[in-house]
């Protein structure tokens, strides 16, 4: 008798488990399908390499100014007849493509607070530096980063990272050195998540990470800067 209560009693604990772990796993497919990527499949089930469901947000500062010859006038382009643009790019040390060096919002970090945090970070080496060393930098990039800037693009971006149920958004803004005075005084260096990090001219002809030519492109236009040696690509720029 006592051996068939026993029984009874493990049977149903049994089946009490296995309900569970089919609610478990059911809420865990709901979970899942909650986040649709919004651009449709990717052929990638789960978060992958992302951290978060759903979009993960994302800034990338892209820092320009002219380019110029020893004697401080602006370059033009023989072809174009526009000014050449040049931008901070840095290599990444995850994939060895060179990109704008940006990085994702930590919780509860402003758009603006994100922007001069990884530049800092990947393009100024902030994190190896001294007390003293961080406060000079912040002191500069603090005068580039309150000045006017152009959000070049808010949204969903195509990321080699994008899942079915995990993707990358990002807000793209220039802060723009038109003297060079600014930048002129400090002094890049690759640092965190970067390789190598460098100026680079503004054209059609670079191969940057993910959107990041797209980017790019509309800065040039917004700038109206050199971007093509075919002037009817110039002119109907995105």
């Amino acid at each position: 008798m006592a051996g068939r209560l026993l029984g009874k009693a493990l049977a149903a604990v049994s089946l009490s488990l296995a309900l569970a772990s089919v609610t478990i796993r059911s809420s865990r497919c709901r979970g899942i399908q909650a986040f649709r990527n919004p651009a449709g499949r990717t052929g990638l089930v789960g978060r992958g390499l992302l951290g978060r469901w759903g979009p993960n947000h994302a800034a990338d500062p892209i820092i320009t100014r002219w380019k110029r010859d020893s004697s401080g006038n602006k370059i033009m382009h023989p072809v174009s007849g526009k000014h050449i643009l040049q931008f901070v790019a840095i290599k990444r040390k995850d994939c060895g493509e060179w990109a704008i060096p940006g990085g994702m919002v930590d919780p509860g970090e402003k758009i603006s607070a994100t922007l001069k945090r990884e530049f800092g970070e990947e393009a100024l080496n902030s994190l190896q530096k001294t007390s003293a060393e961080k406060r000079e930098i912040e002191e500069k990039l603090h005068k580039l980063f309150s000045q006017d800037h152009l959000v070049i693009y808010k949204g969903y971006v195509d990321d080699p990272r994008n899942t079915d149920n995990a993707w990358m958004e990002t807000e793209a803004v220039n802060y723009h050195d038109e003297t060079g005075e600014i930048m002129d005084n400090l002094m890049l260096e690759a640092g965190d998540d970067a390789g190598k990090v460098k100026w680079v001219d503004i054209n059609d002809k670079l191969k940057l990470y993910a959107s990041h030519s797209q980017f790019i492109k509309l800065v040039a236009e917004k700038r109206d800067a050199h971007w093509s040696e075919d002037s009817e690509a110039d002119c109907h720029a995105l």
